[in-house]
């Protein structure tokens, strides 16, 4: 069975640096696209960062230049640097991975617990 487990939310100040972690755990035969996403009550989860297989990396609008997505293959995790927090990001980010559980099924994506960034002014 897989599990993502995230940390380092917490909280900020504005102009403030945090960063977040998931690691997957449980067994899979490979993992795919990482990706980062945030939802605010009455608000659609939405994405935040992204980086493939290949390291190609995309951000929202509202955070490029300000976030950056990488990956540990070899720890099956993935990170967030946030920097220059705003009190606009504040939100739960949740990660998602696109995992094949094994050589014989199709990638299916799994969702993190989230882990809540508040970012004071």
């Amino acid at each position: 069975q897989v599990h993502l487990v995230e940390s380092g939310g917490g909280l900020a100040q504005a102009g403030e640096s945090l960063r977040l972690s998931c690691a997957a755990s449980g067994d899979m035969y490979g993992i795919g696209d990482m990706s980062w996403y945030r939802q605010t009550p009455g608000k659609q989860r939405e994405l935040v960062a992204k980086i493939t297989l290949r390291m190609r990396t995309s951000y929202a609008d509202s955070v490029n230049g300000r976030f950056t997505i990488s990956r540990d293959n070899g720890k099956k995790t993935v990170y967030l640097q946030m920097s220059s927090l705003k009190p606009e990001d504040t939100s739960v980010y949740y990660c998602n991975f696109f995992i094949m559980p094994s050589r014989y099924e199709a990638f299916r994506g799994y969702w993190g617990q989230g882990t809540q960034v508040t970012v004071s002014s």
